[in-house]
């Protein structure tokens, strides 16, 4: 079999990259393979085990690929022979191509837990047959631990409660969230978990997991001792390169190296996605963000840039922009936090507000938005925002994730025009991230 295009991986970095690589190269063959019969929205997994109840409800759709006219095949890619641009799959099948792009995701990082192995502990795979096995599990279990409170772990406490489980978050760091979030932040989210019922275990590692065959209990560094019907191992993710080691392509801890047009060491081989190495958007030091947002993003320059370099199109850096809802709490994050801001040496000044999200604030639905800008001291460039409050949180964070994009200031972000309405936005006299952007101006003229 030949095909011009073949692309190895089919969650949302393989899939955009095909349908960009069609539009690009409409004369240009496109071929997709991926291991899974089904492949599932990483973003929405948490939400199998509550809001939506049921694996086949989390399907990432065929239908857009075999509509472009994308060549889908169910197989696993073993090894590639670059010299002869041929791949082998797990079938027998030999592939040739032209242009090769990686997609191959990434793994749970697990802790040599003693005790990860017992029947009900469960780390998570973006795979549709573990998660029907966990979503099964957990319907008869009453206790569940998760061991790590960053974005997957917390959604997935928070889903687990509207379930009506009894649910512990076991997080060796100070904080839940911490990574992303500034303190204060974090301590909103855990406020509101608290007060829906969670277990919240903090500045604390696991130390064995207990039970005979099946999980009974897990056991704390510090002698506390919690209960589990079941555990779910939430500790990050590391990228999946063991297919690029073998082809001998230059691989960092960090992922399969890459440059701005998300070529690797090989000029007909890109990485897009999980995979790919990524770099800081402000330091270009290597960076462990993971994201759906970004792996879509690679995918577009790396789909549109395969057989010529469109210099419009390239990826610089790992911006980092994350959105969450906990209970009634929604936030987002963009660009550097505080604490980054700090270790990174930057001089920088912080904006603050908050306003409520409807006017008058005693509409139904109205929420009160604290919002949190970063501008460096000197000419007042936007570094970072940060923002807590209702629904209307996630498109507020794209637009900061915007202007920092295109190196907005301060005094520019002040003066910006925007669309208000009783019933969508804060009041036009007070709106939330403009109000922040005022204060740090204050800050910076002082």
């Amino acid at each position: 079999m030949k095909t011009d295009i073949l692309i190895i991986g089919g969650g949302p970095a393989g899939v955009v990259t095909a349908l960009t690589a069609r539009g690009s190269y409409p004369d240009k063959d496109v071929t997709l393979v991926r291991r899974e019969e089904m492949a599932v929205i990483p973003c929405a997994i948490p939400y199998i085990f509550g809001t939506l109840g049921d694996v086949e409800k989390n399907r990432l759709p065929d239908r857009p690929l075999r509509d472009s006219g994308v060549e889908l095949l169910i197989d696993e890619v073993l090894n590639v022979d670059l010299e002869r641009r041929a791949a082998r799959t797990r079938d027998g099948l030999e592939i040739g191509f032209e242009k090769l792009v990686l997609a191959t995701g990434s793994k749970p990082s697990i802790p040599p837990i003693e005790g990860r192995d017992l029947e009900g502990v469960f780390p998570i795979y973006k795979d549709a047959r573990h998660l029907k096995s966990m979503l099964e599990w957990m319907k008869e279990s009453d206790e569940i631990v998760i061991v790590g409170g960053g974005f997957i772990g917390v959604e997935l406490a928070d889903e687990l409660l509207k379930a009506g489980k009894t649910v512990s978050i076991v997080e060796i760091l100070p904080h839940i969230l911490s990574l992303s979030f500034d303190d204060e932040f974090c301590q909103m989210v855990e406020e509101e978990l608290r007060r829906r019922g969670l277990s919240l275990h903090t500045g604390v590692a696991v130390k064995r997991i207990l039970g005979e065959k099946r999980v009974e209990a897990v056991e704390l560094e510090g002698g506390e001792t919690l209960k589990a019907d079941m555990v779910v191992v939430a500790t990050g993710a590391r990228p999946n390169t063991e297919l690029a080691e073998r082809m001998g392509l230059d691989v960092s801890r960090y992922g399969v190296v890459v440059d701005e047009y998300m070529r690797t060491s090989h000029p007909d081989v890109f990485a897009v996605g999980d995979c790919a190495e990524k770099r800081d958007f402000f330091t270009q030091k290597p960076s462990r963000v993971m994201l759906a947002s970004v792996a879509t993003a690679e995918a577009r320059i790396a789909g549109a840039n395969l057989y010529r370099l469109t210099a419009f199109r390239r990826f610089r850096g790992t911006l980092g922009i994350f959105s969450t809802k906990i209970g009634d709490l929604a936030l987002g994050v963009a660009g550097l936090i505080e604490r980054r801001a700090e270790e990174e040496g930057f001089d920088y000044i912080v904006g603050r507000s908050k306003v409520f999200d409807r006017h008058p604030a005693s509409l139904p639905g109205s929420h009160e938005v604290h919002v949190k800008l970063i501008f460096t001291r000197r000419g007042g460039f936007l570094l970072g925002g940060q923002i807590a409050g209702g629904e209307s949180v996630g498109e507020m964070i794209n637009i900061i994730g915007l202007a920092i994009e295109c190196g907005m200031t301060a005094a520019a972000y002040a003066n910006l025009q925007i669309g208000t309405h009783p019933l969508l936005t804060p009041p036009p006299t007070a709106p939330a991230t403009i109000k922040a952007a005022e204060d740090a101006l204050k800050r910076i003229f002082a």
